[in-house]
């Protein structure tokens, strides 16, 4: 039978996850919500960020050429690759991260009897940022204003991961706790100070499994004796 996993992720900052348009009149871009006025995050926004931070730890191990065969193959499982058939399509399958089921449960009760309304809602729980590019004279630049709708920080989402059975789970929990564990920022902005992350891997009962999943990881990294002797 799939794994189920988790992923939950807290922003430590303001973040902004748009959904590519804005609203005319208030802001140029909006964040995703759904009919309640909830903020989420795609699942495919988040296979995303997880395959550039995959991509960096293999830039990390660049040199050990065995190694990375070995966890290329395991990555390719998970995340597929571009071109890829239906059958070397990636097994891991995400999820969009919303905000917990009994809040949502709770929200979707009091819009629809009339007490709150969606607007309300995402005012509750975004905010809107605005900045303008300056000049070299230290003016603001001409029509540069900007206006951007963020999640505000200390919101936490969760996405369920469902691994299809024919991958190594453990070998495939080891990579995945250390691309949670690079995943740091995230959304529009994300080099300019917003959308900081702290991410953490879960089983199917919301256990933390990151510690045990990256110390595998890092047993599979470490040089075996062997090898320390070649290099010797």
């Amino acid at each position: 039978m799939p794994t189920e996993l988790k992923l939950e992720i807290t922003l430590l900052s303001d973040a902004t996850f748009g959904r590519g348009d804005g609203v005319a009149g208030l802001i140029d871009a909006e964040v995703e919500h759904d009919e309640y006025g909830l903020p989420y995050l795609r699942g495919r926004t988040i296979r995303g960020l997880l395959v550039e931070e995959c991509a960096n730890v293999f830039y990390a191990l660049a040199g050990h050429s065995a190694l990375l065969a070995q966890l290329g193959t395991t990555a390719s499982q998970l995340f597929g690759c571009a071109g890829s058939t239906a059958e070397e399509m990636g097994k891991l399958k995400f999820g969009s991260a919303t905000l917990p089921e009994n809040f949502r449960t709770a929200v979707a009760s009091e819009i629809k009897n009339k007490r709150l309304t969606k607007e309300e809602i995402l005012n509750s729980m975004t905010a809107i940022r605005r900045q303008t590019a300056i000049e070299t004279t230290g003016a603001p630049l001409k029509n540069s204003l900007r206006s951007m709708r963020v999640v505000l920080r200390d919101t936490t989402f969760i996405s369920t991961l469902t691994l299809d059975d024919r991958i190594d789970e453990q070998a495939a929990c080891a990579l995945l706790a250390a691309c949670v564990l690079g995943l740091r920022r995230g959304g529009t902005g994300r080099n300019r100070g917003r959308g900081r992350l702290s991410c953490k891997l879960l089983d199917a009962e919301s256990r933390d499994i990151t510690p045990d999943s990256f110390a595998l990881f890092r047993q599979l990294v470490s040089p075996q004796p062997e090898q320390q002797k070649e290099a010797a």
